[in-house]
C-alpha cells in the first residue's frame, strides 16, 4: 500500500544519515591506519615491505570498490558469519587504506632529500626519521588532498547499500519503495549527501590554498 512522505519517512532517512557518518569516520580511521603503514611500507628500502604494499595498492585501486564489497561479504560469508555493517567497515577501510597510502607515499616522497640526509647524518634511524624528520614536513601537503578524499569515502559508502546495510541510500529506497515518491525522496538523500561532503569540500579548498602559501622565515 503506498503512503504520503510524512515526517516519520523524512527521519527515517535522518536515521539513514547517522549511519553514513558513522560508516564513513569507521572506514576513514580504519583506512588512516592501514594507508600509514602502507605508505612507509611503499618509501622502505627494503623490497619485502615494498612489493607486497605495492601489489595491493594496485589490487584495491585497480578494482571496483562494489566489487571488493561482494568478496568480503558474500565471499567470506560462504565461511564465516558476516553482517553488512562489519563488511562495509571493512571494504571500505581496506579500499580507504590503498588510497591513502599512495597520498601519503606521494607527499613523504616530495620531502627533499636533504632532510633525509641530514637525518643520516644526525644518527637518526628509519623510524626517527620519519617520526621527527619527515613525517611532520610531509604532514602539511598531504592535509589537503587526505581530507578530499574523505569526501569520496562519504560519497563511497552509497553502495553498502547493496549488501543490505541500511545507510542514507538504502533509507531512500525503503522510504521510496512505500511513498513512491522518488524525485522527492532521493532529491532529498541528494541534499543530505550535499551537506555531509560540502564542508569536507571547503576544508579541503582551504588547506590547498595554506599549503601553497610558503612558509615565511622567522625575523
Amino acid at each position: 500500500m503506498i503512503r504520503e512522505f510524512g515526517f516519520p519517512e523524512f527521519m527515517l532517512l535522518i536515521d539513514g544519515a547517522k549511519w553514513t557518518v558513522l560508516l564513513s569516520l569507521v572506514a576513514f580511521a580504519g583506512g588512516s591506519a592501514g594507508g600509514l603503514v602502507i605508505a612507509l611500507c611503499r618509501v622502505s628500502a627494503s623490497a619485502w615491505l615494498r612489493w607486497p604494499s605495492q601489489a595491493f595498492i594496485r589490487v584495491v585501486q585497480g578494482t571496483p570498490l562494489l566489487m571488493q564489497l561482494f568478496l568480503i561479504f558474500f565471499g567470506l560469508g560462504t565461511f564465516v558469519e558476516i553482517d553488512p555493517w562489519l563488511a562495509a567497515a571493512l571494504g571500505l577501510g581496506l579500499n580507504a587504506s590503498a588510497f591513502l597510502g599512495e597520498i601519503w607515499r606521494g607527499s613523504i616522497q616530495a620531502i627533499p632529500n636533504g632532510q633525509t640526509e641530514a637525518a643520516h647524518a644526525l644518527g637518526l634511524n628509519y623510524l626517527d626519521r620519519m617520526r621527527f624528520v619527515i613525517l611532520p614536513q610531509a604532514r602539511r601537503m598531504a592535509y589537503a588532498p587526505t581530507v578530499g578524499f574523505a569526501v569520496q569515502v562519504v560519497k563511497s559508502t552509497s553502495l553498502a547499500a547493496i549488501i543490505g546495510f541500511t545507510e542514507v541510500t538504502r533509507a531512500g529506497q525503503i522510504v521510496n519503495n512505500a511513498t513512491f515518491k522518488p524525485f522527492l525522496v532521493f532529491g532529498i538523500v541528494a541534499v543530505i549527501y550535499f551537506f555531509m561532503c560540502w564542508p569536507l569540500t571547503l576544508l579541503s579548498d582551504h588547506l590547498e590554498r595554506r599549503a601553497a602559501i610558503p612558509n615565511r622565515s622567522p625575523k
